[in-house]
């Protein structure tokens, strides 16, 4: 139960992605096999890839596996490179709270619903508020990570 917790967005990403990958197949099977097709199947599986889009993101965030620009950072001395870090972190924090609160805004305030299934798109994209809200909080911690890292002389780092 604490690794599910721990990594969380992995299994919940990974159950998306099976999803998606049976719905596909089902759906290429029953159309060129038994001639028909499921009308709410596309729907379903772009929903479930939406919600593995965005899990991933924040578990990619989490494990800092993004891609990111060091060619200028890495030429700075290394006390100067963990205070630019640390400013770093602060407006990730900032970017992805901003983003964090639109997203809500966007989805509390839309009435959208889908073709086929006719439900809501809060479904699919609450997802996106899922993970701004994760990416806000991993920097924040991020952040405090950093800020304690400018005034220690110990090199470990705290993975979360």
């Amino acid at each position: 139960m604490k690794n599910f917790l721990k990594d969380f967005e992995l299994y919940l990403g990974s159950l998306f992605i099976s999803v998606t990958i049976i719905v596909v197949i089902m759906n290429v099977f029953t159309r060129y096999v038994l001639k028909f097709t499921y009308f709410w199947a596309e729907e379903v599986a772009v929903g479930c890839f939406v919600w593995t889009i965005f899990l991933g993101t924040a578990a990619a965030y989490r494990k800092k596996a993004l891609i990111g620009v060091e060619a200028i950072i890495v030429l700075l001395p290394k006390k100067v490179r963990k205070v630019v870090e640390f400013f770093v972190y602060i407006l990730l924090t900032v970017l992805s709270g901003l983003m964090f609160y639109f997203a809500f805004d966007y989805v509390s305030t839309s009435s959208k619903i889908t073709a086929a299934l006719e439900i809501s798109y809060a479904y699919i994209n609450a997802s996106i508020i899922l993970s701004f809200g994760l990416m806000t909080m991993y920097s924040l911690i991020f952040t405090i990570q950093s800020f304690k890292g400018i005034f220690s002389k110990n090199k470990k780092i705290i993975n979360i």
